[in-house]
């Protein structure tokens, strides 16, 4: 079985890990036990790529959490799915990284990078085929920026062949909480740059516009934005956890979107977003979840595609649906829109049908793209 590891880190990451498994184990069937309590023969068929079984029949996330503080760690184990988690893997320390870069990379960080590896290592071992590593974390504090991106290194250098998939939350100047935060970020991305395979990149200030404008949440809380990166999240890893008429998996996913090694930034978008009200009054088919994807109201990230030029692009469609149409409708995007797509790369859409849809959505759609705006921002800052 193809395997992934998830690790988080500092406050952010382990708030964004927490919801993920929350959906994770919905669309798996896992109740907050770790029992399976599902209806269909497709929640068990792959369950094994982020799930080890017990002995007992418990399923047991393949999860690793670390920490320079005690305190979000203890949220998570007190929260909906805190007691699915194995207790040896959380990897905290007790002085906090304060958003210092350094601290989290240099000092406080390198103490603790032994023994979240040891986890790491555990957790790799009992896997028949590793597949990679799929990290949630921000660039704005320390931890998971410092730390974050030395743990990132360290798991390069032990496992060079294994893919690297970050989640990583950008600041913006929008939505600041810091001062340093265009320091640990500029600091991080260099390290990504050389050491991660495939980079999504998301940032509060989008997150914030979709919940207002597409959602019409009158006061988003994180918990909303972290539902919102946690959707995202399962969609591009649901092929690789149910079956479909085309597959991806995260090596598929860097071969057909990356063209050059250090350009793996991708932005993400994700359809259907509708109020909960406007949900009834419209159709979920294939053209309209095509527009919306490619709508940059809809990007996770603050940077408009229409100032640059797609390098490529990767479509993953969840539900029943055809393949022709799907293909059509990609085909049709490069005709239309033929001057945001280089003309070096022709046909450059991958896409995938996954036919497991979740419960919460009819036809849910889910999708990477590869641009490069989003750094113009923190070099401004």
């Amino acid at each position: 079985m193809r395997e992934i590891l998830h690790i988080q880190g500092g406050q952010c990451g382990n708030q964004i890990g927490a919801k993920f498994w929350e959906v994770v184990c919905a669309e798996h069937g896992i109740d907050p036990t770790g029992r399976y309590g599902g209806d269909s023969e497709l929640q068990l068929e792959r369950i094994n790529v982020y799930y080890n079984e017990a002995s007992c029949g418990r399923f047991v996330p393949r999860a690793v959490l670390m920490d320079l503080e005690p305190g979000t760690m203890d949220s998570v184990r007190s929260g909906p799915y805190g007691q699915i988690f194995r207790p040896d893997n959380f990897v905290f320390g007790q002085s906090g990284a304060g958003n210092n870069w350094a601290k989290g990379h240099y000092t406080e960080g390198a103490e603790l990078i032994d023994s979240v590896l040891d986890v790491v290592r555990k957790e790799a071992e009992n896997c028949d085929c590793l597949q990679g590593f799929h990290v949630c974390h921000s660039l704005g504090g320390g931890t998971g920026s410092g730390m974050g991106t030395l743990l990132i290194s360290k798991i390069r250098e032990e496992y060079p062949d294994r893919m690297m998939l970050t989640f990583s939350v950008f600041p913006s100047p929008k939505v600041s909480d810091t001062v340093v935060e265009p320091y640990n970020a500029t600091l991080s991305v260099h390290q990504l740059v050389e050491n991660a395979d495939e980079c999504m990149v998301l940032d509060n200030e989008a997150l914030y516009d979709i919940c207002f404008r597409t959602l019409k949440l009158t006061t988003p809380s994180f918990g909303d934005l972290n539902h919102l990166i946690s959707a995202t999240m399962s969609g591009v890893t649901c092929c690789l956890r149910f079956p479909g008429q085309l597959n991806s998996d995260l090596r598929k996913l860097a071969v057909n979107l990356i063209p050059f090694p250090r350009l793996h930034f991708f932005m993400v978008g994700f359809a259907p977003l509708t109020s909960r009200g406007s949900q009834q009054y419209r159709a979920l088919s294939v053209p309209e979840l095509t527009q919306q994807m490619w709508d940059s109201k809809n990007m996770m990230c603050a940077a408009d595609p229409r100032h640059g030029r797609y390098l490529t692009a990767s479509a993953m469609f969840r539900g029943k649906m055809s393949t022709k149409e799907v293909d059509e409708q990609m085909i049709n995007v490069q005709n239309k829109n033929s001057s945001y797509f280089v003309e070096w790369i022709p046909h450059n859409v991958k896409s995938t049908v996954c036919d497991y849809s979740p419960n919460w959505l009819e036809d849910g759609f889910n999708y990477s793209l590869v641009t490069l705006p989003p750094f113009r921002k923190c070099s401004v800052e």
